[in-house]
C-alpha cells in the first residue's frame, strides 16, 4: 500500500536519525570522561612528582596501581589536596547519570513522534475509510456519480475508482440481463404468434380432410398446397429463428476471406430467380471486379433476404438492381427496387423482428429483413434504408476497408 510505504519510509528515517543522535551522545559523552581522566590523571602525577621528585616512573606507578582500602584511600588523598567530591569516580558518575537522563529523554521523545505519526495515520485511514464507506453506501442507492477533482494517487483512491468501474459494468450487466429477458419475452410471444396461425390452419385443414373422404379433388388439392405452404413457412421460420439464436450466441464463426462480389450477386439471383420470375420483375446486377473480405455463405443469406424482400414488394414490369462500387474508404453494395416503397412510419422498424409493414405480404414473417441486418453486422457491415411510398426502396450496405 503506498500510505504504508510512506509510513514505513518515514518511520526508518526517524530511527536513522535517532541511531544518529545516540552515537554523537556516546561519543560526546565518551570524550568527555577520556578528557577528565586524562586531566586528573595528569594533575594526581605532577602533584606526586613536585613532592617526590626521586621517585621515578616504576614506583609511581605502582603507587597509582596499588589497591588499598577507600577509607584510608580518601585520606591519603586529602593529604595531597584531592577532596573526593571532584575526584574523577563522582565526575564521571555525573556524566553516567547526565548520559542516561540523556538517552532515556531521547528515547522517550522519539517514541512520543513515533507515537504521534502512528496515530495520525490511523486517523487518517479511518477517516478515508469513512468516506469510501459512504461512497459505496451513495452507489447502493443508486448515485453512480464520480468526481474526478477527488481523484489522486493514493491506495484508497484506486480502489474507489476499481469500485465505480466494478459498478459500472454490474449495472451494464444487470441493465443488458433486463433487456435481453425482455427481448426473449417478446421474441417467444412473437414466435408463439407466428407458429400458432399456420399450425392452426394446418390442423383445421387436416381435420377437414380426414372428416370428409368425399371431398372434391379441386377443394381437396387447394388443403394441400396450403398446407404445404403453412409448412414451408413453419420450416423457414424455424430455421431463421436457430440462425438467429448462434448468431445472438456468437457461436458461428465468419470466415474473411477475399471474395469476388460479382459471383456473390448471382449466387443471390439464382437464389431468387424462380420468385422474380413468378412476380415477373427484371434482376440486374451491376458490379465490375470488386473484391471484398467476407464470409462467402452467410453474405450471400443476407443480400438474399434483402433481394427477395424487394421482389415480393414489386410488380410484373418493376426492376431490382444490385449495384456495386469500392473507394479508399468503403466498399458499397446497393439493392434498388421500383416498388410500391416503404411507409415513412414504417421505416424505424423495417429491420425489427417479426416487425411487418403496411405493404407487407399476408404470408410474410418478418424476420428476413432482421436476419440480414444480424449477418451483416456480425461482418463488420453497415445496412440502412431509404425508400418513398409508390416510388420504390433503395438498401445500403458498407464495409468499411481494413488496412
Amino acid at each position: 500500500m503506498k500510505n504504508s510505504k510512506k509510513f514505513i519510509l518515514f518511520f526508518l528515517i526517524l530511527i536513522v536519525l535517532f541511531t544518529a543522535a545516540s552515537a554523537v551522545t556516546t561519543a560526546v559523552t565518551l570524550n568527555c570522561l577520556r578528557n577528565s581522566t586524562n586531566r586528573t590523571v595528569t594533575q594526581l602525577l605532577a602533584n606526586i612528582k613536585s613532592k617526590y621528585p626521586k621517585l621515578n616512573d616504576i614506583e609511581l606507578a605502582e603507587i597509582l596501581n596499588s589497591k588499598t582500602d577507600t577509607a584510608e584511600t580518601e585520606q591519603i588523598m586529602k593529604l595531597y589536596g584531592i577532596n573526593g567530591k571532584n575526584w574523577i569516580v563522582y565526575e564521571n558518575e555525573r556524566l553516567y547519570t547526565n548520559s542516561i537522563v540523556a538517552y532515556s529523554a531521547v528515547c522517550t521523545l522519539a517514541g512520543c513522534a513515533f507515537l504521534a505519526v502512528f496515530l495520525i495515520y490511523i486517523r487518517r485511514e479511518k477517516r478515508e475509510n469513512i468516506c469510501l464507506t459512504n461512497y459505496l453506501t451513495q452507489i447502493n442507492h443508486g448515485k453512480y456519480d464520480l468526481n474526478i477533482k477527488e481523484n489522486t494517487e493514493d491506495d484508497n483512491s484506486v480502489l474507489k475508482n476499481e469500485i465505480y468501474k466494478t459498478t459500472v459494468m454490474l449495472r451494464e450487466q444487470s441493465e443488458n440481463s433486463r433487456k435481453s429477458k425482455e427481448n426473449l419475452k417478446n421474441s417467444l410471444s412473437d414466435i408463439s404468434h407466428q407458429l400458432k396461425t399456420p399450425l392452426t390452419s394446418i390442423m383445421i385443414m387436416v381435420d377437414n380432410l380426414l372428416d370428409d373422404p368425399n371431398m372434391p379433388d379441386c377443394i381437396r388439392q387447394e388443403f394441400l398446397s396450403d398446407i404445404k405452404q403453412s409448412s414451408n413457412n413453419i420450416s423457414f421460420l424455424v430455421q431463421s429463428l436457430l440462425t438467429l439464436s448462434k448468431l445472438d450466441a456468437d457461436s458461428i464463426v465468419l470466415k474473411n476471406n477475399p471474395e469476388n462480389l460479382s459471383d456473390i450477386f448471382d449466387d443471390c439471383v439464382q437464389n431468387t430467380s424462380i420468385l422474380a420470375e413468378i412476380k415477373g420483375v427484371d434482376v440486374i446486377t451491376d458490379c465490375s471486379s470488386i473484391e471484398l473480405g467476407c464470409d462467402r455463405k452467410w453474405l450471400v443469406e443476407a443480400i438474399t433476404n434483402i433481394l427477395k424482400n424487394c421482389i415480393e414488394h414489386s410488380t410484373d414490369g418493376d426492376t431490382v438492381t444490385l449495384h456495386a462500387e469500392q473507394n479508399k474508404l468503403y466498399t458499397k453494395i446497393t439493392v434498388t427496387d421500383t416498388g410500391c416503397g416503404i411507409a415513412p412510419e414504417d421505416l424505424p422498424h423495417i429491420f425489427e423482428r417479426f416487425y411487418k409493414g403496411k405493404n407487407s405480404d399476408e404470408n410474410s414473417i418478418g424476420i428476413g429483413l432482421a436476419l440480414a441486418k444480424t449477418i451483416i453486422e456480425k461482418c463488420n457491415g453497415y445496412i440502412s434504408v431509404d425508400s418513398k411510398p409508390k416510388k420504390g426502396s433503395c438498401f445500403t450496405i458498407r464495409f468499411f476497408n481494413r488496412q
